[in-house]
C-alpha cells in the first residue's frame, strides 16, 4: 500500500504548536522582568554600558594597540600594571590640555599615545630614541 504524505498544512500547525512552546519561557522572562535574550545578553550590555559610562567619566582606561604590543616585545618593554597606571595618567594629564597626541618618556622607553582614544600607538626603547624625531605630536609627558 501507498503511504499518504502528511498535508503541509499540518506540519505547519506542528511548527506553530512548537514555536507557541518556545516562546512560552520567553513571556515568563518578561513577565518576571528578566531580559528575553537572556542573562549572557544581560551580562554583555552591562559590561558595555559600564564601559561608556567610564569613558563619560573620564575614568583612566588605556589599552594598547596590537602594533604598539609587537613592539613592546620586540623591544623588551614589560607593560606591567604600575605602567599602565602611569600612562593612564599621562593621558588624562594630557587631556585636560586639550593635547592630543602625546610622547609619554622617561629615561628606559617612550610611549606614543592617542590621548582622545586612550590607545599607546607605538613603544620605543631608550636605544632607540637617541636617534629618532618625534613628529605628529602635540605634547609631551614624563613619565
Amino acid at each position: 500500500m501507498i503511504d499518504r504524505i502528511t498535508p503541509i498544512s499540518q506540519i505547519q500547525r506542528i511548527a506553530e504548536i512548537q514555536k507557541a512552546q518556545q516562546m512560552q519561557p520567553v513571556r515568563q522572562s518578561l513577565s518576571s522582568g528578566e531580559s528575553a535574550r537572556g542573562t549572557q545578553a544581560q551580562e554583555g550590555f552591562g559590561a558595555l554600558l559600564r564601559q561608556e559610562l567610564d569613558k563619560a567619566a573620564g575614568s583612566k582606561s588605556i589599552a594598547f594597540s596590537k602594533h604598539a604590543l609587537s613592539r613592546a616585545a620586540e623591544r623588551g618593554i614589560e607593560v606591567t600594571p604600575a605602567l599602565m597606571n602611569q600612562l593612564a595618567d599621562s593621558v588624562e594629564r594630557a587631556q585636560a590640555k586639550g593635547a592630543t597626541n602625546i610622547l609619554a618618556f622617561d629615561t628606559d622607553r617612550a610611549f606614543i599615545i592617542n590621548v582622545p582614544n586612550g590607545r599607546v600607538i607605538t613603544t620605543i626603547s631608550q636605544a632607540e630614541m637617541r636617534d629618532n624625531i618625534f613628529t605628529n605630536i602635540d605634547g609631551a609627558v614624563l613619565l
